[in-house]
């Protein structure tokens, strides 16, 4: 019988500090992981998507935060056209 664990989280900044681990300092990645108290495997996805995100392929979190705000704002000035563009046809009709 397995029992199911829940999922750690971190933030970006301790990603970035356990990649200069291996990147700046010279540690091995299984030394680093080992450090920071994560996997081999986190911290070589880690290394990759900072790869990623530095060379424009993948956007950062602070990119992906702007990003879904404004998405929400073009929806939000969509409707807002087509009330607009709904309440003219409106009054047209009612000069007419």
């Amino acid at each position: 019988m397995t029992t199911k664990g829940t999922r750690r989280h971190f933030k970006p900044e301790f990603k970035k500090d356990a990649v200069a681990l291996v990147s700046e300092q010279g540690y091995s990645i299984s030394k680093a992981a080992e450090v920071v108290g994560t996997t081999t495997n986190n911290l070589r996805r880690w290394i990759k998507e900072l790869k990623q995100e530095e060379s424009g392929v993948r956007l950062g979190a602070d990119e992906r935060t702007e990003l879904g705000r404004l998405r929400r704002e073009v929806k939000q000035l969509r409707m807002e056209k087509e009330i607009l563009k709904k309440a003219s046809a409106f009054f047209a009709k009612e000069m007419k």
